[in-house]
C-alpha cells in the first residue's frame, strides 16, 4: 500500500507509538543514570544491588505474562495506558528509596510496570504496522534506543548541575505521566470483534503479500503464493502448530538476546583485557556495537519490505557471527572495533521481525503470543552475561564468546521461523 493512501488516524497513531517506546527507553535510562546517587542514598553493596536488579528482571517477566492476556481481552491501547502510568510513577520510587527493604519493593514495581509496557507498546506496534501493510517494526525499537540516550544525556546534566535524585526523577515522572495522557487516546482500538478480525485479516495479507517459504536460503523479491484463504486457514493458526511456532520464536529471541546482553555487558572488558587498553579505548567497543544497532533498526524496515523478514534475520545473524569471528580472532583495535559494529548492526532487525511474526499468527491472542515470546527472549537478555562469568572462570572472556557465537549460527539455520504461516490448498 502506498503510503499516501493511509489515512491520519493511522498515522497519528504511529506517531504516538514512536513517542511510546521513546518514552519507555527515556525512563529506563532515568534509572540507570542515577543507580550510583541511588546506591549511595539507600547504602546498599553492589551485591545487593545485583541481586535487586536481577529482582526487577523477574517482576518484569511477570508484568509481560499479565500484560499479554490482559491486552488481548481488552485492547493493548488500555494496557499501554496503565503500565505507562504504573512505570512513570514507579520510577521514582528508586529515588525516594530509604534503604534496602524499600528500594526492593521500588524497584519491583518498576520493573512490573516495564514488562506489562514492553510487551503493550509491541502489541500495539504490531496493529499500527499492519495498518500500514509495509514492515515499520524497527524503526519503533530504534527510537526506543533514542529515547534512552536522550534520558542518560539529560540525567548526566542533572546531575552535573547538583539536582537532588528525587528531584530529577520526580520530573521524570511528572513528563511520563503527561505523555501519556496526550499519546494514549491518539493509539488505535484493538479490542473485541475488531481485534478478532484484524487478527484474521493479518494472516490472510501474509499468506497472500509476503510469503516466504520457511526452507528457501534466497528470498524472493517479490513472493506469491498459489492458495485459497479459508476459515480453516485461522483455525490452523490456534492448533499446536501455533505453539510450536511460538516456542521456536521464542527460541530464537533467547538466543538474539543472549547475544545482545553479552554485548552490553562484557563488550568494554573485552577490548580492555584481550587487548590490553585503558578504559577510554575500550568503551568504544559498546559505543560502536550501540551506534550500528539504533542504525540498522531505521534501516532494518526498508530491508524487510524488500527481501522479507526472514532474510533480514538470516543474513544479520550472519553477519553479527562474522563480527564474533573478527573479534576473538583480532588483535588490532579498529578491527575489533569493527567486529563489535557488525555484531551490532547484524542483531539489529532481528528482534523486530520476531515480534512481528508473533503478533501476526492469525489467532486471537496476539498479546498472550508476544508475551511468551517476550519473557523467554528476555531470560536471554540475562542469562547471556551470566553465562559468560561463568565460564571466564574456566576460559578467557574472548574464548567464552563463542557462546553467541554459536547462538546465532543457530538463528541464522533456523531464520524460517519467522516466516508468515504457510498454506497448503
Amino acid at each position: 500500500m502506498a503510503t499516501t493512501t493511509i489515512d491520519p488516524q493511522t498515522r497519528i497513531a504511529r506517531a504516538a507509538v514512536f513517542v511510546v517506546f521513546a518514552l519507555n527507553g527515556f525512563l529506563l535510562a532515568m534509572w540507570v543514570v542515577h543507580i550510583p546517587a541511588i546506591t549511595d542514598r539507600t547504602g546498599i553493596a553492589h551485591s545487593t544491588l545485583g541481586m535487586f536488579i536481577l529482582m526487577l528482571a523477574g517482576a518484569g517477566i511477570v508484568g509481560m505474562r499479565i500484560a499479554g492476556p490482559l491486552a488481548d481481552r481488552f485492547g493493548s491501547r488500555t494496557v499501554v495506558a496503565a503500565a505507562a502510568a504504573i512505570t512513570s510513577i514507579s520510577v521514582l520510587g528508586p529515588g525516594l528509596a530509604s534503604g534496602p527493604v524499600s528500594l526492593a519493593i521500588a524497584l519491583a514495581c518498576f520493573g512490573f510496570g516495564n514488562g506489562a509496557l514492553d510487551v503493550s507498546m509491541n502489541t500495539q506496534a504490531v496493529h499500527v504496522e499492519r495498518a500500514y501493510q509495509r514492515p515499520i517494526m524497527s524503526a519503533f525499537h530504534a527510537l526506543f534506543s533514542g529515547g534512552g540516550f536522550l534520558g542518560s544525556l539529560l540525567g548526566a546534566v542533572a546531575q552535573g548541575a547538583g539536582w537532588d535524585v528525587r528531584l530529577s526523577l520526580s520530573l521524570a515522572a511528572l513528563a511520563g505521566l503527561a505523555i501519556t495522557a496526550v499519546l494514549v487516546p491518539r493509539l488505535l482500538r484493538d479490542t473485541g470483534v475488531s481485534a478478532r478480525e484484524a487478527n484474521s485479516d493479518a494472516l490472510r495479507e501474509n499468506v497472500l503479500h509476503d510469503h516466504i517459504p520457511e526452507s528457501a536460503d534466497n528470498v524472493p523479491q517479490n513472493p506469491r503464493v498459489d492458495a485459497t484463504y479459508d476459515a480453516a486457514t485461522v483455525r490452523s493458526a490456534t492448533t499446536p502448530n501455533r505453539s510450536r511456532k511460538v516456542l521456536a520464536l521464542a527460541a530464537i529471541a533467547f538466543a538474539l538476546l543472549l547475544t545482545e546482553g553479552v554485548a552490553a555487558d562484557w563488550s568494554a572488558l573485552q577490548v580492555r583485557d584481550h587487548l590490553d587498553v585503558d578504559d577510554a579505548t575500550a568503551a568504544l567497543a559498546f559505543g560502536a556495537f550501540s551506534c550500528t544497532m539504533t542504525v540498522g533498526r531505521f534501516a532494518a524496515d526498508r530491508v524487510a519490505g524488500a527481501f522479507g523478514r526472514v532474510a533480514v534475520v538470516r543474513y544479520g545473524t550472519l553477519i553479527a557471527a562474522f563480527g564474533l569471528v573478527l573479534i576473538m580472532a583480532s588483535g588490532w583495535v579498529p578491527l575489533t572495533l569493527l567486529g563489535w559494529a557488525m555484531c551490532g548492526l547484524g542483531l539489529s532487525g532481528g528482534i523486530p521481525q520476531i515480534f512481528t511474526a508473533a503478533g501476526n499468527l492469525g489467532s486471537t491472542t496476539a498479546a498472550t503470543d508476544m508475551s511468551r515470546v517476550f519473557s523467554l527472549g528476555y531470560l536471554g537478555l540475562l542469562a547471556g552475561p551470566s553465562i559468560i562469568g561463568w565460564l571466564t572462570a574456566l576460559v578467557p572472556l574472548t574464548a567464552a564468546l563463542f557462546v553467541p557465537l554459536i547462538a546465532v549460527l543457530i538463528c541464522c539455520r533456523y531464520a524460517g521461523a519467522v516466516a508468515p504461516p504457510q498454506v497448503t490448498g
